[in-house]
């Protein structure tokens, strides 16, 4: 079971017809970990051991450089439980 959920909301500084290509791009790169995950509008939440994740939130700031974006904010929020925590047990029962 996964140690931590990680939500990520990266904010790229560019104009807004650039800011869905960049977010989509870290979306893919979050979807290659192979790790559990869950788009939302606002942000994306991961479930893994913290190291795995935090290096996640890394390598979304390289990809969002290597695009060329001047300036990236990363809103990251983190729950840790050592025993192990879900996206499910918290949010299963609102699920259709």
């Amino acid at each position: 079971m996964a140690e931590a959920n990680l939500s990520l909301q990266i904010l790229p500084v560019v104009s807004e017809e650039e800011i869905y290509p960049a977010v989509d791009k870290v979306i893919a790169l979050i979807a290659r970990s192979g790790l559990k995950y869950e788009v939302g509008p606002m942000e994306t939440t991961i479930e893994g051991d913290v190291k795995t994740l935090l290096g996640l939130v890394e390598q979304s700031l390289q990809l969002c450089k290597e695009a060329g974006i001047p300036r990236t904010v990363a809103v990251v929020k983190i729950d840790y439980k050592p025993t192990g925590v879900t996206m499910d047990e918290k949010v299963g029962k609102y699920r259709l």
